[in-house]
């Protein structure tokens, strides 16, 4: 499995994946090493909001790759895109917006900017869409859509429809043996210069297999919207836990010098990146322990802050709980929150009326496995406690992070503890969702809650 790498867990994910291409010169360096200028079965990039990388290719390759990442921790969660890249849909037009439609393909939806496509569109009609940009389940993205047909690819591109200017001289193209379909026009990357005319000759080979099949696609009495009509690639997404993140570094350790929490600080801020390589090039760290003060002293979160609580779920979705005041961070890795309610409603499982002037105070620990929630009433008055259990914590600069894992504790006003949503644990782990081993550790969480409780 040939495997491109790109982004901040590329060091450690290099050093997991065997047949590494396209290498980046950092890389090249790092690992004191050549490394083919190949076509890749397989890409895997950070996700443009760190937490973890998308893996996009060869349907064998990607479900390899899944399973293999998916194993670094119990934390870390992978999910398969029902819109992967490259993708072909015959899809339906559900919201016309400023910049673009809302596309119904049937997996999902997704986002076709009006620049991505020639034809005016309303609301109803059936177009041919492709993916260009998956996007991971747990943000609140749309994949990225276009009606123009390509071919992705790293070394080679093929797009249709651009005609070829004749210059008398020979193209590259005209020099490999794949013959490229009409109608297609190829795009070289910017490593073609660096790579072996067989290697440039399979990606062209590659990509015009991929080229016809597209070509073979009815152009006409589509079946009806929506419907996936080709899926060459497979992609898959995969979210890093702390503990993964902390497994990364470990693997990252055994190749260069990588300071605690090296992916943690990273992942965390995206200027956090040029600080933790000068760290690094100088050793300017003296402690196995992640600097979680240093860390929160330099990006955040500080007192004063406000910070969203990001509630990860086990299907890949994510959204934010509100967002609440920092009343007080410690050099421990503690954090303080305090939100106030809005009247309303009751709150989960606890069955007490929300009222206004309630006031939630919630205490985040870096790296727990649980967090509480009190929640108190305009006079002080304390109206019920939710401990949350879920993958550790990670305090990052702008929110509070992790996956839930169902099972809950909460303690009523009248002192009565109760362990609530056991069987949607049990759910989640039949689905998929949650690995066995995970589970097991959720369940033992909420029992120590429970008899501490």
């Amino acid at each position: 499995m040939r495997v491109r790498i790109r982004g901040i867990y590329t060091t450690a994910l290099t050093h997991l994946f065997e047949d590494v291409v396209q290498a980046s010169p950092p890389i090249r360096d790092r690992f004191d090493e050549s490394f083919p200028v190949a076509p890749a079965d397989l890409a895997a990039w950070t996700t443009t909001d760190r937490q973890g990388v998308t893996l996009s290719g060869d349907p064998v390759a990607v479900a390899d790759a899944h399973e293999r990442l998916a194993g670094i921790s119990r934390d870390t969660l992978a999910w398969t895109d029902p819109l992967p890249k490259d993708g072909v849909f015959a899809g339906e037009v559900t919201e016309t917006l400023g910049g673009g439609a809302v596309v119904d393909v049937g997996g999902g939806e997704g986002y076709l900017p009006y620049g991505e496509t020639d034809d005016h569109v309303e609301t109803g009609d059936t177009v041919r869409v492709q993916v260009r940009r998956p996007k991971p389940p747990w943000t609140d993205r749309r994949a990225r859509l276009s009606t123009r047909i390509e071919v992705s690819g790293e070394l080679v591109r093929l797009v249709r429809g651009e005609s070829r200017e004749s210059t008398g001289a020979a193209s590259l193209e005209d020099l490999l043996p794949p013959e490229v379909p009409d109608g297609w026009r190829p795009k070289w990357g910017r490593d073609e210069e660096e790579a072996a005319m067989d290697a440039l000759g399979t990606a062209l080979d590659t990509a015009t297999d991929r080229a016809e099949r597209f070509d073979d696609l009815p152009t006409r009495g589509d079946p009806d919207a929506p419907t996936a009509l080709a899926t060459p690639l497979a992609t898959s997404h995969v979210w890093f836990g702390r503990e993964g993140r902390f497994e990364l570094d470990a693997l990252r350790r055994e190749v260069t010098r990588t300071m605690p929490g090296h992916h943690r600080v990273k992942a965390g801020a995206s200027d956090a990146s040029a600080a933790v390589d000068f760290a690094e090039a100088l050793g300017a760290f003296d402690s196995e322990a992640f600097p979680f003060a240093v860390v929160a002293r330099q990006f955040g979160p500080q007192e004063g802050d406000r910070l969203a609580i990001d509630h990860g779920k086990p299907s890949g979705e994510c959204f934010t709980l509100g967002k609440g005041e920092v009343t007080s961070v410690g050099a421990d890795g503690s954090l303080r929150l305090e939100r106030e309610m809005s009247p309303g409603g009751t709150y989960d499982a606890l069955g007490v009326d929300r009222r206004a002037g309630d006031v939630a105070v919630t205490k985040f620990e870096e790296g727990r496995w649980w967090y509480p929630t009190v929640y108190r009433g305009d006079d002080g008055t304390r109206r019920g406690t939710y401990v949350n259990v879920c993958t550790p914590v990670e305090l990052f600069p702008n929110a509070a992070r992790y996956v839930d894992l169902h099972v809950d504790v909460v303690k009523g006003p009248d002192g009565e503890v109760r362990r609530v949503d056991d069987d949607e644990l049990d759910a989640a782990v039949a689905a998929g969702h949650i690995s066995e081993p995970l589970a097991e550790k959720a369940r033992a969480v909420a029992s120590k809650l429970e008899r501490a409780l």
